[in-house]
C-alpha cells in the first residue's frame, strides 16, 4: 500500500484526504480529449505552438531562457514574441519582477570557473531593466566557492545565492567522510548566503548557511560529527546509502556526461558509478516563505527535499537552537526519500531526481502548499516525470509535525499531474501554479512547455525554436565534444507566465511582434561567452 500508483496517459492524482494520515488513493481522472492526445505526440522537428485551448488556457505572457544561449524571452499564449534580454552569459534560473528589472543567474556553461564544473554551474548575479541595461552584476566564484542553479529574491531587496563550497580531502575525512567515498580527493559541500546588491558591480553579505555546520556520521567515531544518523534527522549524513548515480541507465549517464555533469568522461569506466564524486549533494533549487521565513532547497543527491530556518543570526546558522523555529540552522522538515536518514525503505522513497521546489504563493490556488518537479529518473516501476503538490505537516503552532523513526508527512502528494507515455525529463525542469488553478510545466529536456488543468487536461504547449547554431568541431573533436554538441541545444531550464496585470506590464509596450520562430531567424539567440583558456582546470 505504500508503493506509489503510476498514472496511465493524460491522467492526475487528486488526494483531498487530510495529509498527515495514510488514506487510500482516490480514482485517477481519466482524460478523453483526442485532440490533446494527439498533440502530446508532436514530433522533435515541431517547433513553435503546438496547443492553445484559449478558453481554458490562463491569458498572460510567458518567460523562458534556452540554457545554451544567453537570450531570455518573453512570448505571448499564440507563441509570438514581445521582447528579449541578452546577456554574455548562459542562464540558469530567471526572474522577471515586478519593477520590470530581469534577475538572472549568469554562467559561463557546463564547464563552470575552472574548480567547480557540471550542469547548473554558475558564475554571478545579474539584473537588467525593462530595456535590456546591466544595472547589477555581482560575482560569486573562487577556487573555493561557485553560486550554482537557483538564486531568490527576498522582500527586502536582498539576493539568496545557493552556492557550492570545495572542502579538502583532509577536512572531508576530518568530518567522517568515508574514505572509500573520497574518490575525487574533495568534496562540494553546500552553503547559501544573502547578498545586499551594491549597484552596479559589488555585494554585502549579511547572512550565512552551511551545510557544513549541520551533519552526521556514524563511520569513524573518533572523527567529527559522529552519531546516531537515525537519530538525528535534523541532520545530514556525510556518508549516504547509495547515490543519485547509481540508478541512472547508460544512455542517461552518457547524455548527462555530455551536458557536462560528470566533468570526466564515462565513456571509459563510468568512474562515478556507485560513488557519490565531490558533488554528492547536487542540491539545484532554493526558494522562499516570507509569511514563515523559511528556505526550501531541492536536494537531487539525496532525492529529498528539505526546509531550513532563515530568521536566525549567521551565528545561530552554525547551531542548532535560535530563530522562529529554535532550532537554529538544522533541517526542519525533508521529505522525498526517508532512507536519506534511516528512517524507511526503498518503496517509502517518492521523489525522483527533483528540481524546482517552492512554496506556492499567496492568492493562489493551493497557496503555502510546496508544488514539486519530481523528475522520475530511477523510478523502480518505469521512469516518468511528474510534478505534485505537498501538504506539509503543521501542528497548531506551526511546527513541522514528525514521529521519531518514521518518514516525514504526507506520504502522497494531494495534487500529481503524470504521463508515463510522453512526459518525462530526465534532468532540469520545473512547474508553477496559476491563478485559475492551471499548473503551466517545463519539460526542460526537450525545451516542451505546456499547461493543465487541474483534472490534467493539456491546454497549451509550446516547444522552444531557439536553438542556436552550434560551433564548428575541429576535425579531431572527441566523442564527449560531439555529443555535446548533439544534445545540448533546445532545453530550458523552466518556463514562468504572468498575467496581463502583472505590475511589469503596465505603462509599457507588450505588443506582439511576429512568431518567436520568425524573431530568431533575423535575430539568433545570444552565443554566450566560453569559458577562458586560463580558467580552465586540468
Amino acid at each position: 500500500e505504500d508503493d506509489e500508483p503510476t498514472p496511465g496517459p493524460g491522467q492526475v492524482l487528486v488526494d483531498t484526504a487530510a495529509p498527515t494520515m495514510r488514506t487510500p488513493l482516490l480514482p485517477f481522472i481519466t482524460l478523453g480529449c483526442i485532440l490533446v492526445a494527439a498533440t502530446l505526440h508532436a514530433q522533435n522537428d515541431d517547433y513553435g505552438l503546438i496547443l492553445h485551448d484559449a478558453e481554458k488556457a490562463f491569458p498572460g505572457l510567458n518567460l523562458f531562457s534556452p540554457l545554451d544561449s544567453g537570450s531570455t524571452y518573453l512570448i505571448d499564449n499564440e507563441g509570438r514574441f514581445i521582447r528579449e534580454w541578452k546577456s554574455e552569459f548562459r542562464p540558469s534560473s530567471v526572474y522577471l519582477e515586478e519593477n520590470g528589472n530581469l534577475l538572472r543567474l549568469s554562467t559561463y556553461g557546463r564547464e563552470g570557473n575552472g574548480t567547480f564544473h557540471g550542469g547548473g554551474s554558475g558564475y554571478c548575479v545579474e539584473e537588467f531593466d525593462w530595456d535590456g541595461n546591466l544595472l547589477w552584476q555581482y560575482v560569486y566564484s573562487s577556487e573555493r566557492y561557485l553560486m550554482h542553479h537557483d538564486i531568490e529574491r527576498l522582500p527586502n531587496g536582498n539576493v539568496l545565492l545557493l552556492a557550492w563550497e570545495m572542502k579538502t580531502e583532509e577536512e572531508a575525512l576530518q568530518a567522517g567522510r568515508d574514505p572509500e567515498l573520497l574518490k575525487d580527493g574533495e568534496v562540494w559541500s553546500e552553503h547559501i548566503v544573502e547578498v545586499k546588491p551594491v549597484y552596479p558591480d559589488s555585494g554585502e553579505i549579511v547572512w550565512r548557511w552551511h551545510l557544513w555546520d549541520h551533519l552526521i556520521q556514524d563511520v569513524d567515531e573518533t572523527k567529527n560529527n559522529y552519531g546516531d544518523v537515525a537519530a538525528h534527522p535534523e541532520r545530514v549524513d556525510l556518508n549516504p546509502t547509495g547515490h543519485w548515480l547509481d540508478k541512472v541507465s547508460d544512455e542517461e549517464l552518457e547524455q548527462l556526461e555530455a551536458l557536462g555533469y560528470l566533468g570526466g568522461d564515462t565513456s571509459d569506466e563510468k568512474k562515478h558509478r556507485g560513488t557519490t564524486g565531490a558533488d554528492w549533494l547536487h542540491t539545484n533549487a532554493i526558494a522562499y516563505n516570507p509569511e514563515r521565513d523559511e528556505i526550501a532547497l531541492s536536494v537531487l543527491g539525496n532525492n529529498e527535499i528539505w526546509i531550513i530556518d532563515h530568521s536566525t543570526t549567521t551565528e545561530e546558522a552554525r547551531g542548532s537552537s535560535g530563530g522562529n523555529s529554535g532550532k537554529g540552522g538544522d533541517i526542519l522538515y525533508r521529505w522525498g526519500n526517508p532512507i536519506a536518514h534511516r528512517a524507511g525503505f526503498e518503496e517509502d522513497q517518492r521523489l525522483f531526481a527533483q528540481h524546482d521546489v517552492h512554496w506556492i504563493a499567496k492568492g493562489l490556488p493551493g497557496e503555502g502548499n510546496l508544488m514539486i518537479f519530481n523528475n522520475g529518473r530511477g523510478r523502480p516501476e518505469q521512469h516518468y516525470s511528474s510534478v505534485i503538490e505537498l501538504v506539509t505537516p503543521l501542528d497548531e503552532n506551526g511546527r513541522y509535525e514528525h514521529t521519531p523513526g518514521m518518514p516525514y508527512l504526507p506520504y502522497e502528494p494531494i495534487w500529481k499531474y503524470a504521463d508515463p507515455d510522453t512526459f518525462y525529463s530526465s534532468y532540469i525542469s520545473g512547474a508553477h501554479r496559476l491563478s485559475n488553478g492551471n499548473t503551466i510545466i517545463c519539460q526542460g529536456a526537450d525545451g516542451t512547455l505546456f499547461e493543465v488543468t487541474r483534472e490534467g487536461e493539456v491546454v497549451w504547449k509550446f516547444i522552444n525554436p531557439a536553438v542556436p547554431e552550434p560551433a564548428p568541431l575541429p576535425e579531431n573533436a572527441s566523442r564527449k565534444e560531439q555529443r555535446r554538441q548533439k544534445r545540448y541545444n533546445n532545453i530550458v531550464f523552466r518556463v514562468t507566465r504572468f498575467g496581463f496585470d502583472f505590475p511589469a506590464f503596465q505603462d509599457r509596450d507588450i505588443t506582439p511582434g511576429p512568431p518567436l520562430s520568425e524573431h530568431i531567424e533575423t535575430n539568433p539567440p545570444v552565443r554566450p561567452l566560453e569559458l577562458p583558456e586560463s580558467m580552465k582546470r586540468d
